[in-house]
């Protein structure tokens, strides 16, 4: 226990990673005031720690001044993770994430320069879009999509984020440090909004198809929230992240292909693997990234984060999560979207 409480404030505290780094903050001592609108996450997901003591939720969203300064009021750091994610909503409602993401954040790094708190600010490797070099280090030169393409609405406006972020740091000397998720994954991640892993994990377990777009060759890097979460708090706390990004993503590449293919062997399914061209499976405006690789060399040399828990048991904890009552697999007709 430090010898003052730490006031950290979350926005996005009732979604799936931030639900876990509620929990870890409270752990370590920390009073903690969620910001969240509800309209992805959930309070089911704070459910083991809606009694402790330590805890204050504010229902509101980030796009309005009034609720942010109320939550930021006192606050010493602020981990922002709130967000218009899903394909689902990025693809369909491209203007209003764009509000979400962008003029939520702007909205969030002022109220926190008010109130002299820290911030984290919590980023994607979307930013990189259509990218397939060997690592994506946090300098790397991106590769943008169209900009008729909805798809890539998201790393547009998460672009825009990390510049103003950066320029809060350099030039009202704000300190701000920014990470960037890897396709994380972990209990309480549903299928709901596009995400692969519970998408197949629930297909599975239902017994249905498991449906995976284009020629299933895409890949990706998963990681484990139980890793991630640990290190974004680290990079938070140490004095040479400011102004800087740091990639937070997993260690062995895989194929969507054997992605399906792990899944059925951890859950023991006889589910065939269906391949689904994009075109029958996606709205219009969607178009896929074919390889995403970090390079955590930043994040390891800083705080020594390193990705230690195998796909394996990322998947059978998905899966674990969504038997859980109150947290089964999705509906068919809700996890039918492609996910990076």
């Amino acid at each position: 226990m430090r010898a003052t409480t730490t006031r950290s404030v979350v926005t996005g505290g009732a979604g799936f990673i931030g639900s876990h780094l509620v929990e870890l903050l409270l752990q370590r001592g920390d009073q903690v005031i969620v910001l969240d609108d509800l309209s992805t996450g959930t309070v089911s997901n704070l459910a083991a720690v809606a009694d402790h003591p330590g805890l204050e939720m504010h229902q509101g969203s980030v796009t309005d001044p009034a609720a942010v300064r109320g939550a930021t009021r006192g606050a010493d750091r602020v981990f922002h993770l709130a967000a218009a994610v899903g394909a689902h909503l990025l693809v369909d409602f491209p203007l209003s994430s764009l509000r979400t993401n962008v003029h939520g954040t702007e909205v969030v790094l002022e109220a926190a320069r008010e109130t002299g708190a820290e911030v984290l600010l919590a980023s994607t490797s979307e930013l990189h879009s259509k990218s397939t070099a060997d690592r994506l280090a946090e300098d790397a030169d991106r590769i943008l999509g169209s900009r008729v393409l909805s798809r890539w609405t998201y790393a547009t406006a998460k672009s825009i984020d990390e510049a103003f972020a950066h320029a809060y740091w350099t030039e009202l000397g704000l300190p701000v440090t920014i990470t960037r998720l890897f396709n994380t994954c972990g209990p309480r991640q549903t299928g709901r909004h596009g995400m692969v892993v519970p998408r197949l994990v629930g297909q599975a377990l239902r017994g249905g198809p498991l449906t995976v777009y284009g020629d299933g060759r895409q890949t990706r890097c998963f990681s484990y929230v139980g890793d991630v979460v640990p290190a974004m708090v680290a990079l938070a706390e140490n004095k040479h992240s400011k102004g800087q990004a740091f990639d937070l993503g997993g260690a062995e590449e895989v194929s969507m292909l054997e992605l399906a293919d792990r899944i059925l062997a951890v859950t023991g399914s006889t589910s065939p693997v269906v391949l689904v061209p994009y075109e029958e499976a996606c709205s219009a405006g969607y178009e896929d990234a074919r390889r995403r690789v970090p390079d955590n060399t930043r994040s390891h040399d800083l705080v020594g984060y390193v990705p230690s828990t195998p796909l394996d048991t990322m998947i059978r904890r998905v899966a674990e999560s969504l038997t859980t009552p109150g947290n089964e697999s999705p509906t068919p007709a809700m996890a039918e979207m492609p996910a990076s």
